[in-house]
């Protein structure tokens, strides 16, 4: 019974690595699409394989998830917390993805972890979710912000008495660069959260002791999200890339190398799983706030950042529910 058990545990972290792939995929290339620095398959195709590459750069983040949100004991109830977890956040994903609304993947998975692990009576560790999680939710779409807004009015001011055609086709080349960042940032932050969750339940499951990750995690999880990329996630891609401010090249490249920088620091410096579609987003705001407050869409972002409030909670509510059920069904 518990081969079987962690066999759909992971087959449905597989899952959520796919959904993370096509809602997320918006996050690395919608800039480069919408200003047609890169074509939409060829922008997919370059974010599956840096997503891919970047799921090797984050160790830091998978061990955060993985051992320093909930603490589960040794077995098969705790592989359905991790199951019904898992089912919360991809329940999020699909309804956010259908109504297209950028929310966080990665909170999605940590309120569902939350939220399973308040259900079955199980320790969720707050102090970690506060450090690791609430302090960097709420640090990194206001630094993307102020940062994205400050490298904006650096290229400008570098490039102000530059031909604007020239200046375009420089920035539109540039781009292939920052969203190539971009997608490995993606890869180091996302990726790794669902590699933590594979190996969580491993160790509860009594497969392994130890944080290690076996290489067939990094490969399996990474391939799945590649290939829930390169499916695309086009109703999000539109809201990222036109709906919120129309974008050219020098503010496409400036909004995603703010963004992928914070990934970066985020990851090897602290191991902390922040969300790439709220730096990305909030980037994205910064750049275009340097053209005029107004010409950013602040009714569309109103309505994101609504759904990055409601994620966790949302999400917890789900995956709660979800191990109820199943706990009443199976008596466990």
């Amino acid at each position: 019974m518990e081969n079987v058990g962690i066999v759909i545990v992971i087959v449905t972290a597989m899952g959520f690595s796919y959904t993370n792939g096509f809602h997320d995929a918006a996050n690395a290339i919608a800039t480069s699409v919408s200003t047609r620095a890169l074509t939409p398959r060829v922008a997919l195709a370059m974010a599956a394989v840096f997503n891919l590459l970047g799921s090797f750069l984050g160790a830091k983040v998978a061990s955060t998830v993985g051992s320093g949100i909930i603490t589960l004991p040794d077995g098969k109830e705790s592989l359905v917390v991790v199951f019904a977890a898992l089912i919360g956040a991809i329940s999020w994903n699909l309804i956010t993805w259908y109504f297209g609304l950028p929310s966080s993947s990665s909170h999605a998975l940590i309120g569902g972890l939350i939220g399973a692990a308040i259900a079955s009576a199980n320790t969720v560790q707050w102090h970690g979710v506060v450090d690791k999680v609430v302090v960097p939710m709420v640090l990194s779409p206001v630094v993307g912000l102020v940062g994205g807004y400050l490298v904006m009015v650096a290229i400008l001011w570098l490039f102000k008495r530059a031909r604007p055609g020239r200046v375009s086709r420089g920035f539109r080349v540039a781009q292939s660069v920052s969203a190539a960042a971009m997608a490995l940032g993606h890869g180091m932050q996302d990726a790794a959260k669902t590699i933590g969750v594979v190996v969580l339940a491993l160790v509860v499951g009594g497969y392994q002791t130890g944080n290690d990750i076996p290489l067939w995690v990094y490969f399996t999880t990474a391939a799945a999200m590649a290939a829930g990329t390169y499916s695309g996630g086009w109703r999000i891609m539109r809201t990222l890339g036109r709906r919120i401010i129309s974008l050219d090249p020098p503010h496409g490249f400036a909004a995603e190398a703010t963004a992928s920088s914070i990934l970066f620091v985020a990851a090897i410096g602290y191991g902390a799983p922040i969300s790439t579609t709220h730096t990305i987003t909030s980037a994205i705001m910064g750049v275009g706030a340097t053209k005029r407050l107004s010409a950013v869409r602040w009714g569309v972002a109103g309505n994101i950042v609504s759904a990055w409030i409601f994620t966790i909670p949302c999400a917890a509510l789900m995956a709660g529910v979800v191990y109820l059920v199943l706990h009443g069904l199976f008596r466990l």
